[in-house]
């Protein structure tokens, strides 16, 4: 038997029969603090390279009742809060650290990266850039468990129809103008309710009726604006309950409609509800339904990480971390950072 191994063997280069070794004598598992600073959010975590979630600690920015995210004060509750949130996070020491790169506020994204560049020379260990959406997107495979899925992925700045075909994570559709959650947070102000107005607008919604809005599906791709345009001259002449129905029910099947075409298209029979609005029930329950209409299988990615946080950074860091560097002066962000335009070197 012993010969037979060291037939093996031989035909590996001597670096890969290092990691293999290692792997094997050392039970080696790496650890990555992820650091999420897009946008209201500051968060950090902890995560393995078996896809353990060791820490996830989080802090969001709230502006008042009627008003949107102010970059700079984003900033500087970022500025406020992130030792003390690195700091919780830190329960064991890790051996590099992923920040969000983009897209995002680029006030917001700066905190993130300097801390990450910081905290990387203070243990001295390599640092690598993530993509916040695909971040969103691996930490969602990774809880469902499964192998090619569609992902919806509904946030404040973000709506899109993804799935991976041809080496890359492609868009099959997505909003042309504001994301769902913007929607959610812009009627929200007009109506006086406070930051995040999701969950209120949920809970209001249960008692509502329906009123007609814009359908608004091109092709693909769908647009908000006219419904927020509608809802906002209608805030004074119907019961809120009736709007915020209607808001969600209008809207979500305008996504479901275009999710359910991307599956039927790719031939894919999973799907994953991600990002912020992935919390609302109303929405969860349409996909399932959707999905089970065509024998499908559906999962909507647990609060806790459907938000922005930092163990999906962490996570995304631990995939690209061949990605990894010292050369911290290159740790760049990129604003304007496309889904689509991200090198998916760990799905060969």
């Amino acid at each position: 038997m012993h010969d037979v191994i060291l037939i093996h063997l031989t035909k590996i280069s001597v670096s890969s029969l290092e990691k293999v070794l290692n792997s094997i004598f050392l039970g080696l598992v790496m650890i990555c603090l992820g650091i999420e600073s897009t946008a209201h959010t500051f968060g950090a975590g902890l995560v393995d390279s078996n896809g353990k979630i060791i820490s996830n600690v989080k802090d969001m920015y709230r502006p008042p009742a009627g008003w949107g995210i102010d970059p700079s004060k984003a900033k500087q509750h970022h500025i406020d809060v992130a030792d003390k949130i690195i700091s919780e996070a830190l329960v064991e020491k890790p051996d590099m650290i992923a920040y969000a790169a983009g897209p995002g506020l680029p006030p917001c994204l700066k905190i993130g990266r300097d801390k990450a560049v910081e905290y990387a020379k203070k243990f001295n260990i390599p640092i690598v850039p993530v993509n916040h959406c695909i971040a969103h997107l691996e930490i969602g495979k990774l809880l469902a468990n499964f192998k090619d899925p569609v992902m919806l992925y509904v946030s404040g700045g973000n709506t899109q129809v993804i799935a991976f075909e041809a080496g890359r994570y492609r868009v099959f559709g997505e909003t042309e103008d504001i994301g769902v959650g913007n929607l959610l947070d812009a009627f929200g102000r007009a109506a006086k309710i406070d930051f995040p107005a999701g969950p209120k607008i949920e809970e209001l919604a249960k008692k509502g009726k329906y009123i007609e809005l814009p359908y608004s599906v091109k092709g693909m791709d769908v647009t908000f604006s006219g419904i927020k345009t509608k809802l906002e001259k209608m805030i004074d002449k119907y019961p809120i309950e009736d709007l915020c129905y209607s808001l969600q029910e209008t809207c979500f099947a305008m996504l479901v409609e275009v999710t359910e075409r991307a599956m039927a298209h790719c031939q894919k029979n999973e799907l994953i509800l991600t990002g912020g609005v992935a919390a609302n029930k109303r929405l969860a329950e349409m996909c399932a339904i959707m999905c089970k209409e065509r024998d499908g299988k559906f999962f909507q990615v647990p609060i806790q990480y459907a938000g922005d946080q930092g163990a999906m950074i962490a996570w995304n860091g631990i995939l690209a971390k061949d990605s990894a560097t010292k050369d911290y002066s290159n740790s760049e962000i990129n604003s304007n950072w496309r889904t689509d335009e991200v090198d998916i070197s760990w799905k060969s």
